[in-house]
């Protein structure tokens, strides 16, 4: 069986909790949320209440990211918006290449025991795909640009130039953003 990428819809919620969700129900982790809202607003966002917080996201009518099954269980997740929602649009490390409103793919993750099965390239097409079916132009990614070098598993969440460059993107611009110690690069793929 091949593996589905699905949106990150409410129905899905359990699906998400599992990809992004801390093992003790009131530690205060990620979420998906660093990247998605204000530093202001992540500060405030404590334990349980960014649990809700992207429960809430998930029935909006756009959903937060799509989530990748394989066998039926949930083995990845992709953050994918419009640029515009995004604290990326305000950036002064990620440049904007024009005035398009593209969307942006900031955050891939696949579960341990999952990994090297091709699971973030069939996340990137599902990404991309699920942007061009909500009308984006084109969605952009900031991986690191680390060439044949290994990224640190805590900084590979923003994927890599290579990754990005199998799944269609070319690189747009420069960036004055690194991760893992690699400098990062503004890949664009154009839809339609």
């Amino acid at each position: 069986m091949g593996i589905e990428v699905l949106p990150a819809t409410a129905g899905r919620f359990d699906d998400v909790a599992t990809m992004l969700g801390p093992k003790k129900p009131d530690s205060t982790v990620c979420w998906c949320l660093s990247h998605r809202v204000d530093s202001r607003t992540n500060r405030e966002l404590v334990g349980p209440a960014r649990r809700e917080y992207v429960r809430e996201l998930t029935t909006r009518p756009v959903a937060p990211g799509v989530l990748a099954y394989d066998g039926g269980g949930v083995v990845g997740w992709a953050a994918v918006a419009p640029r515009s929602e995004l604290p990326f649009q305000r950036s002064r490390l990620i440049p904007h290449v024009d005035d398009l409103p593209v969307w942006s793919l900031w955050c891939v993750r696949v579960r341990p025991g999952h990994r090297g099965q091709g699971i973030a390239h069939a996340l990137l097409r599902g990404a991309v795909d699920y942007a061009a079916s909500q009308g984006a132009p084109a969605v952009e990614g900031y991986p690191a640009d680390s060439g044949d070098r290994k990224v640190d598993t805590t900084m590979a969440f923003v994927g890599t130039r290579r990754l990005f460059e199998a799944a269609g993107f070319t690189k747009a611009a420069d960036t004055d953003a690194v991760a893992g110690g690699f400098p990062r690069v503004l890949m664009r793929r154009a839809l339609g």
